[in-house]
């Protein structure tokens, strides 16, 4: 099992783009679980727990440069080390 003491905290917000600017590297050697509105879910690319949102890529939609546009959803936040 982990030690929760030697786990960074979680920021309100985290990005799992390598360039953003709320891309957090260590806290990505860890699992971390997302929770929106009680589920979990698999697919988060960003969060902010203080804003309660969570950023999807998109399906099938992509931008002028082939990444795939973020659809943002709206609920209670949660993010926990799993």
């Amino acid at each position: 099992m982990n030690d929760t003491t030697s786990l960074p905290p979680l920021p309100d917000r985290l990005s799992g783009n390598p360039r953003s600017p709320h891309h957090v590297e260590e806290i990505f050697e860890h699992h971390v679980r997302i929770l929106l509105n009680g589920k979990e879910r698999f697919d988060v690319e960003e969060y902010c727990i203080s804003e309660g949102w969570v950023k999807i890529p998109s399906p099938k939609a992509l931008d002028r440069r082939g990444q795939p546009l973020m659809v943002t959803l709206k609920g209670t936040v949660e993010a926990l080390y799993g």
